[in-house]
């Protein structure tokens, strides 16, 4: 495989056309297989197709990465290899005697209903940006979305009358999500703030704006969500929009939704995935126990 650059290139630009991966998920491709072409440059290897991937894992183990970024980084070597060598542009993939490290489930903790329902009572409604941010914040645990979702997310993408949105996915496949009472009234309310909040400055499709009449942006969201959940109390280092959308699909299970729902809710092409993120907490097994169970009491 000569010319790693101009591989990695061809590589990450078939991730954008052919599978259609959001740009920021092309950008953390393009940081991993950086460091690893970097890591081959330092000890003179200039063909890929013959380097160590197996000395490149030990490194980042060296370096007290957890497994789950091991594993992203070798994902990301592997699909370079694997690229290479269909395309004809390399003889050997040496990453398939490399075993990965084994990940467990990395979960984030889900928010208790009561928790979720503070930091949504925190924006001022009557303002143009509290308005905004209680009309983000439902929709985010309305729905599930995620943050990526949101951002995309144009007015001509809701429909309040039928309480629904189109949103797209990974993969730029798109999914239809219920929105429901509180986000339905939430984004209503929000709509002729957001025309203050555009006035002048020509629109710009997007439903959430920023003050200046933009589209919000990924880091607005997080600070958005943190902020609020610093003012109801709540530790914001523990909150994120994920975390909104991981604690929405466990309070629908603990309601007794079924996952196959909950996938189709969440957008997840395997069900697996969805079992992982929602699973459902000690306290809500213990109270299904004592009141299910025959000698549960």
């Amino acid at each position: 495989m000569t010319d790693p650059v101009s591989v990695r290139d061809e590589f990450l630009a078939a991730l954008r056309t052919e599978r259609g991966l959001a740009p920021n998920t092309v950008e953390a491709y393009r940081r991993d297989l950086d460091q690893y072409l970097a890591f081959l440059a330092e000890r003179g290897v200039t063909d890929p197709a013959e380097g160590d991937v197996a000395a490149f894992v030990a490194a980042l183990r060296a370096r007290g990465l957890r497994p789950s970024t091991v594993a992203r980084k070798l994902a990301a070597v592997r699909g370079l290899h694997r690229f290479a060598v269909m395309e004809a542009l390399a003889t050997a993939d040496p990453t398939l005697l490399v075993e990965g490290p084994r990940r467990g489930a990395s979960l984030p903790k889900a928010l208790t209903v009561s928790e979720v329902e503070a930091i949504l009572a925190s924006p001022d409604p009557d303002t143009p940006l509290g308005a905004r941010d209680t009309a983000l914040m439902e929709f985010l645990y309305a729905t599930g979305a995620r943050v990526t979702e949101a951002v995309d997310l144009d007015t001509t993408d809701v429909d309040l009358d039928t309480a629904t949105a189109l949103v797209t996915g990974k993969g730029s496949k798109q999914r239809m999500v219920l929105l429901g009472r509180y986000a339905v009234e939430a984004i209503a309310r929000y709509l002729p703030h957001r025309l203050e909040l555009i006035a002048g400055r020509g629109d710009p499709g997007a439903l959430f704006v920023n003050a200046r009449g933009g589209r919000l942006t990924r880091q607005g969201m997080w600070g958005i969500v943190r902020r609020h959940a610093a003012a109801a109390g709540i530790d914001r280092n523990r909150v994120s929009p994920h975390v909104l959308r991981h604690s929405a699909a466990t309070h629908m299970v603990e309601g007794g939704a079924d996952l196959r729902s909950i996938q189709e809710m969440l957008g997840h092409a395997s069900i697996s995935t969805t079992q992982v993120y929602t699973r459902v907490s000690p306290e809500h097994l213990l109270e299904v126990y004592r009141t299910a169970h025959p000698r549960g009491l």
